[in-house]
Protein backbone atom coordinates (compact mmCIF):
# COMPACT_ATOMS: atom_id res chain seq x y z
CA UNK A 1 0.00 0.00 0.00
CA UNK A 2 1.19 3.44 -1.13
CA UNK A 3 2.30 5.76 1.78
CA UNK A 4 0.48 9.07 1.79
CA UNK A 5 2.19 11.10 3.99
CA UNK A 6 4.97 13.75 3.81
CA UNK A 7 8.46 12.82 2.91
CA UNK A 8 10.83 14.09 4.50
CA UNK A 9 12.37 15.90 1.97
CA UNK A 10 8.68 17.61 1.25
CA UNK A 11 8.21 18.41 5.13
CA UNK A 12 11.76 20.78 4.91
CA UNK A 13 10.74 22.21 1.99
CA UNK A 14 6.98 23.49 3.27
CA UNK A 15 9.46 24.22 6.42
CA UNK A 16 10.99 26.74 4.23
CA UNK A 17 9.39 30.33 4.62
CA UNK A 18 9.06 32.25 0.74
CA UNK A 19 10.51 35.56 0.04
CA UNK A 20 6.71 36.98 0.90
CA UNK A 21 6.81 35.44 4.24
CA UNK A 22 10.26 36.30 5.03
CA UNK A 23 9.71 39.51 4.46
CA UNK A 24 6.84 39.50 6.79
CA UNK A 25 7.91 38.04 9.77
CA UNK A 26 10.78 40.49 9.48
CA UNK A 27 8.51 43.05 9.35
CA UNK A 28 6.41 42.08 12.46
CA UNK A 29 10.09 41.65 14.26
CA UNK A 30 11.30 44.92 13.28
CA UNK A 31 7.74 46.68 14.50
CA UNK A 32 7.53 44.66 17.86
CA UNK A 33 11.49 45.61 18.85
CA UNK A 34 11.09 49.43 17.52
CA UNK A 35 7.39 49.92 18.20
CA UNK A 36 8.36 52.80 20.40
CA UNK A 37 9.69 54.89 17.77
CA UNK A 38 6.95 54.24 15.25
CA UNK A 39 5.04 55.41 17.23
CA UNK A 40 6.86 59.22 17.39
CA UNK A 41 7.11 58.37 14.11
CA UNK A 42 3.05 58.15 13.50
CA UNK A 43 2.27 61.28 15.99
CA UNK A 44 5.17 63.10 14.03
CA UNK A 45 2.69 62.24 10.63
CA UNK A 46 -0.19 63.34 12.56
CA UNK A 47 1.14 66.54 13.46
CA UNK A 48 2.24 67.70 10.28
CA UNK A 49 -1.13 66.41 8.83
CA UNK A 50 -2.89 68.70 12.01
CA UNK A 51 -0.95 71.73 11.08
CA UNK A 52 -1.22 71.42 7.11
CA UNK A 53 -5.11 71.43 8.08
CA UNK A 54 -4.75 74.55 10.57
CA UNK A 55 -2.90 76.35 7.80
CA UNK A 56 -5.69 75.75 4.88
CA UNK A 57 -7.74 76.80 7.57
CA UNK A 58 -6.32 80.14 8.30
CA UNK A 59 -5.81 81.05 4.23
CA UNK A 60 -9.65 80.06 3.82
CA UNK A 61 -10.61 82.01 6.98
CA UNK A 62 -8.69 85.02 5.82
CA UNK A 63 -9.86 84.69 1.75
CA UNK A 64 -13.50 85.06 3.47
CA UNK A 65 -12.77 87.90 5.41
CA UNK A 66 -10.89 89.93 3.22
CA UNK A 67 -13.74 89.15 0.27
CA UNK A 68 -16.38 90.22 3.05
CA UNK A 69 -14.41 93.45 4.11
CA UNK A 70 -13.66 94.18 0.10
CA UNK A 71 -17.64 94.04 -0.62
CA UNK A 72 -18.34 96.11 2.53
CA UNK A 73 -15.79 98.25 0.87
CA UNK A 74 -17.07 98.32 -2.46
CA UNK A 75 -20.80 98.60 -1.15
CA UNK A 76 -20.07 101.53 0.88
CA UNK A 77 -18.39 103.44 -1.83
CA UNK A 78 -21.30 103.11 -4.11
CA UNK A 79 -23.48 104.13 -1.63
CA UNK A 80 -21.89 107.09 -0.73
CA UNK A 81 -21.12 108.40 -4.55
CA UNK A 82 -25.22 107.62 -5.13
CA UNK A 83 -25.55 110.80 -2.38
CA UNK A 84 -24.16 113.28 -4.77
CA UNK A 85 -22.32 112.30 -7.65
CA UNK A 86 -19.10 113.00 -5.96
CA UNK A 87 -16.20 110.90 -6.51
CA UNK A 88 -13.79 112.61 -4.37
CA UNK A 89 -15.84 112.74 -1.23
CA UNK A 90 -16.83 108.79 -1.69
CA UNK A 91 -13.04 107.97 -1.98
CA UNK A 92 -12.57 109.66 1.69
CA UNK A 93 -15.16 107.36 3.41
CA UNK A 94 -13.84 104.28 1.85
CA UNK A 95 -10.13 104.81 2.19
CA UNK A 96 -9.29 103.77 5.70
CA UNK A 97 -11.36 100.70 4.94
CA UNK A 98 -9.20 99.94 1.66
CA UNK A 99 -5.86 100.44 3.41
CA UNK A 100 -7.19 98.36 6.37
CA UNK A 101 -7.47 95.34 3.78
CA UNK A 102 -4.74 95.80 1.96
CA UNK A 103 -2.22 95.82 5.45
CA UNK A 104 -3.80 92.61 6.92
CA UNK A 105 -5.17 90.85 3.73
CA UNK A 106 -2.81 91.80 0.97
CA UNK A 107 -1.81 88.28 0.05
CA UNK A 108 -5.37 87.02 -0.77
CA UNK A 109 -7.01 87.04 -3.68
CA UNK A 110 -9.72 89.16 -3.00
CA UNK A 111 -7.06 91.40 -1.56
CA UNK A 112 -5.48 91.38 -4.94
CA UNK A 113 -8.06 92.25 -6.58
CA UNK A 114 -9.82 94.82 -4.55
CA UNK A 115 -6.47 96.92 -5.86
CA UNK A 116 -7.94 97.27 -9.16
CA UNK A 117 -11.63 98.39 -7.66
CA UNK A 118 -9.48 101.24 -5.06
CA UNK A 119 -7.37 101.79 -8.45
CA UNK A 120 -10.66 103.05 -10.21
CA UNK A 121 -12.14 104.59 -7.19
CA UNK A 122 -8.78 106.60 -6.83
CA UNK A 123 -9.01 108.06 -10.43
CA UNK A 124 -12.83 108.77 -10.26
CA UNK A 125 -11.06 111.13 -7.58
CA UNK A 126 -8.81 112.78 -9.95
CA UNK A 127 -5.94 110.80 -7.44
CA UNK A 128 -3.98 109.82 -10.66
CA UNK A 129 -0.75 109.00 -8.77
CA UNK A 130 -2.83 106.89 -6.03
CA UNK A 131 -4.52 105.50 -8.99
CA UNK A 132 -1.50 104.62 -11.01
CA UNK A 133 0.52 103.40 -7.69
CA UNK A 134 -2.58 100.15 -7.46
CA UNK A 135 -2.63 99.89 -10.84
CA UNK A 136 0.83 99.18 -11.11
CA UNK A 137 0.53 96.42 -8.09
CA UNK A 138 -2.66 94.88 -9.52
CA UNK A 139 -0.72 94.45 -12.63
CA UNK A 140 2.35 92.89 -10.86
CA UNK A 141 -0.24 90.59 -8.98
CA UNK A 142 -2.58 89.73 -11.75
CA UNK A 143 -1.00 90.61 -15.28
CA UNK A 144 -0.54 86.73 -15.73
CA UNK A 145 -4.09 85.94 -17.17
CA UNK A 146 -3.35 88.14 -21.08
CA UNK A 147 -6.73 89.50 -20.82
CA UNK A 148 -6.66 91.00 -17.64
CA UNK A 149 -2.99 92.17 -18.43
CA UNK A 150 -4.00 94.33 -21.22
CA UNK A 151 -7.28 95.58 -18.90
CA UNK A 152 -4.52 97.19 -16.49
CA UNK A 153 -1.85 98.27 -19.00
CA UNK A 154 -4.95 100.65 -20.69
CA UNK A 155 -5.82 101.85 -17.33
CA UNK A 156 -1.84 102.54 -16.76
CA UNK A 157 -1.84 104.12 -20.14
CA UNK A 158 -4.63 106.09 -18.84
CA UNK A 159 -3.51 107.36 -16.01
CA UNK A 160 -0.09 108.32 -17.70
CA UNK A 161 -2.47 110.48 -19.62
CA UNK A 162 -3.47 112.13 -17.14
CA UNK A 163 0.06 113.12 -15.64
CA UNK A 164 0.69 114.15 -18.37
CA UNK A 165 3.05 111.43 -19.18
CA UNK A 166 3.03 111.06 -23.06
CA UNK A 167 6.10 108.45 -23.00
CA UNK A 168 5.29 106.29 -20.40
CA UNK A 169 1.42 106.61 -21.81
CA UNK A 170 2.75 105.43 -25.17
CA UNK A 171 5.19 102.66 -23.50
CA UNK A 172 1.46 101.21 -22.05
CA UNK A 173 -0.55 100.97 -24.95
CA UNK A 174 2.29 99.58 -27.20
CA UNK A 175 2.41 96.97 -25.01
CA UNK A 176 -1.02 96.05 -25.69
CA UNK A 177 -0.72 96.57 -29.27
CA UNK A 178 2.09 94.17 -29.86
CA UNK A 179 0.80 91.76 -27.15
CA UNK A 180 -1.27 88.61 -28.12
CA UNK A 181 -4.59 88.87 -26.83
CA UNK A 182 -6.86 90.99 -28.75
CA UNK A 183 -8.60 92.50 -25.51
CA UNK A 184 -9.05 96.47 -26.24
CA UNK A 185 -6.13 96.54 -28.52
CA UNK A 186 -8.01 98.39 -31.20
CA UNK A 187 -8.63 100.69 -27.63
CA UNK A 188 -4.68 100.70 -27.42
CA UNK A 189 -4.10 101.24 -31.06
CA UNK A 190 -6.40 104.26 -31.17
CA UNK A 191 -4.89 106.03 -28.26
CA UNK A 192 -1.37 105.55 -30.01
CA UNK A 193 -3.02 107.36 -32.92
CA UNK A 194 -3.89 110.00 -31.00
CA UNK A 195 -0.71 110.32 -29.29
CA UNK A 196 1.42 110.12 -32.44
CA UNK A 197 -0.73 112.69 -34.27
CA UNK A 198 0.01 115.92 -31.37
CA UNK A 199 2.95 114.86 -31.94
CA UNK A 200 2.96 115.73 -35.67
CA UNK A 201 3.75 112.11 -36.14
CA UNK A 202 1.36 111.18 -38.80
CA UNK A 203 2.33 108.61 -40.47
CA UNK A 204 2.45 106.36 -37.13
CA UNK A 205 -1.00 107.76 -36.49
CA UNK A 206 -2.08 106.96 -40.00
CA UNK A 207 -0.57 103.07 -39.43
CA UNK A 208 -2.47 102.53 -36.15
CA UNK A 209 -5.95 103.69 -38.10
CA UNK A 210 -4.62 101.23 -40.42
CA UNK A 211 -4.52 98.01 -38.54
CA UNK A 212 -7.93 99.22 -37.23
CA UNK A 213 -9.43 99.25 -40.43
CA UNK A 214 -7.52 95.81 -40.72
CA UNK A 215 -7.61 93.68 -37.76
CA UNK A 216 -10.19 95.26 -35.55
CA UNK A 217 -13.27 95.72 -38.06
CA UNK A 218 -15.78 95.45 -35.51
CA UNK A 219 -14.46 98.47 -33.53
CA UNK A 220 -16.21 101.04 -31.99
CA UNK A 221 -13.48 103.57 -33.96
CA UNK A 222 -13.62 102.36 -37.20
CA UNK A 223 -15.50 105.07 -38.47
CA UNK A 224 -13.15 107.14 -37.45
CA UNK A 225 -9.95 105.19 -38.43
CA UNK A 226 -12.10 105.10 -41.69
CA UNK A 227 -11.90 109.23 -42.31
CA UNK A 228 -8.59 109.20 -40.84
CA UNK A 229 -7.47 106.82 -43.41
CA UNK A 230 -8.98 109.20 -46.27
CA UNK A 231 -7.63 112.22 -45.07
CA UNK A 232 -10.57 113.32 -43.56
Amino acid sequence: MADHGVSNERRRELEQMDPFQENLVKGLTFASKYKKYLMLGIGGVVVVLVLISAVMYSFEKAETTAATLAARAAAAYDTAYAKNRDGKAAYEVVKADYQKLFEEYANTSAGRMAQVTYAKICANAKDWDTAYAYYSKALENLGNDAGMKNMLLAALGNMALMKKDMEKAKSFYLRIEKGTSPLIKDEARFALAQIYESENDMESGLKMYEKILQEDQNSLYTAIAQAKSEGN
